[in-house]
């Protein structure tokens, strides 16, 4: 099973595809999608849209987890983030991605065994789950995170409900 992990934002949207093979995780690639301050939001949420896009092209899925939208203290920020994540939502329903969703919280729980873990510690746990040696954007790091959070919760899952899929 092929998992694309989601981090979004509406300048820098990571993303990291894992594939899930018995208990072997395997990273297939991982990166970033840049949206420049200077373009409008509007260009932003279209660059977002294609990068995506391009990525589910070279790289076929068989589901899509996402990080959940947390109110931050900014809520321009936060509407920005929900439109962001919308159109990654949009494009992975046009590839007939299922979609799960993930707080933040639990991603860093399920990676770390700390829920309320610093980017620094995702990012060396991901990178030691997956045997990464290479530096990864902070985005992509958070991505893998989410994908790996629902190779092991989706586990968790077919055990305690065998007959729902």
């Amino acid at each position: 099973m092929r998992i694309l992990g989601i981090d979004p934002g509406s300048r820098y949207t990571g993303y990291g595809i894992v594939e899930k093979n018995g208990n072997t995780l395997t990273h297939i690639c991982s990166g970033r999608i840049n949206a420049n301050k200077g373009d409008t939001f509007s260009e932003r949420l279209s660059i977002i849209y294609s990068g995506m896009k391009d990525v589910l092209e070279e790289y076929h899925c068989d589901v899509a987890a996402v990080e959940r939208v947390f109110a931050g203290k900014n809520i321009n920020s936060t509407i920005k983030l929900g439109h962001a994540r919308g159109v990654l939502l949009l494009v992975a329903a046009q590839f007939d991605l299922e979609l799960f969703e993930y707080a933040p919280a639990k991603v860093k729980q399920i990676v770390t065994g700390n829920g309320r873990a610093k980017k620094d510690d995702v990012a060396h746990f991901t990178k030691r789950l997956l045997g990464i040696r290479s530096d990864l954007a902070e985005d992509a790091s958070d991505a893998l995170a989410v994908a790996i959070c629902h190779c092991h919760l989706a586990r968790v899952q077919a055990r305690l409900l065998p007959n729902q899929h």
